[in-house]
């Protein structure tokens, strides 16, 4: 199939899928920077999004206004149907649905592992404790770190870390979850993030791992300068990227 070809059955195919995350014209300012510039992108129920870009490129910035960790002053984002706005309402059942993985871990140093995962389900969710631990040790099976349960995250590995903040982050049962440029991208927690892919989990990350970009994601969305530059397929963007800027780029990192 070629290149072309893949674009439109891929286009096709998202057509039939919910919006889960709507950005409009959504601006950024930091002072006088602006970070974010007219961004406008829409991401599908089930659907993988790789976002790429130079450092400064305004990625992690739009995720974490797409949670509202950061406020974005103009345009609309709109997330499972809810619009983000000072409405704290609206801020809560946002970020009810989604799950985010730092780039820093941000585990509670003084709690277990198992007590990690499990604050969020029985102090937001209400889960009975017994369900939340239950919740947790399967979590923890399906990243591969059982046997880490009773340990503190200072007896971890980085990889192992990030693979907790993984199992806390499903622990809330979102519907969508974003990765921040997750710093330990060891084979592990690759295999971890394609396995959520492929059980049809809505995955917005932005990364430098270009061999997950590939293989993983159904679009590649390429930013600098606080702009989506270019998005299209993997194959599209590792193969026939049409902007100066995205071969540029490409040129630099491959």
């Amino acid at each position: 199939m070629s290149v072309s070809d893949a674009t439109t059955a891929l286009t096709e195919e998202l057509a039939a899928r919910d919006d889960m995350i709507v950005c409009e014209g959504v601006n950024k300012w930091f002072g006088d920077f602006q970070a974010l510039d007219g961004i406008t992108a829409i991401i599908k129920e089930r659907e993988v999004v790789v976002v790429l870009g130079p450092s400064g490129s305004g990625k992690s910035t739009w995720i974490r206004c797409i949670n509202r960790l950061e406020a974005h002053q103009e345009g609309r984002i709109v997330v499972d149907g809810v619009e983000l706005t000072n409405d704290l309402r609206n801020i809560e059942k946002i970020r009810s649905e989604v799950g985010m993985v730092f780039q820093q871990f941000n585990l509670f140093p003084h709690l277990t592992v198992e007590d990690n995962v499990t604050l969020a389900p029985i102090w937001v969710r209400k889960k009975p404790k017994g369900e939340a631990e239950e919740l947790a040790r399967s979590l923890l099976e399906r990243v591969g770190i059982p046997e880490q349960a009773e340990k503190y995250p200072g007896q971890l590995s980085g990889g192992q870390q990030q693979r907790v903040a993984i199992a806390r982050a499903l622990a809330m049962e979102p519907r969508i979850m974003l990765f921040d440029e997750p710093t330990s991208v060891i084979k592990e927690v690759l295999d971890v993030m394609k396995e959520l892919a492929l059980s049809g989990m809505t995955m917005m990350v932005v990364t430098h791992e270009m061999g997950f970009a590939r293989e993983v994601a159904d679009r590649v969305i390429f930013m600098e300068d606080g702009q989506i530059v270019e998005t299209g397929t993997p194959e599209h963007f590792f193969t026939d990227p049409r902007e100066e800027r995205t071969k540029l780029f490409l040129s630099q990192i491959l």
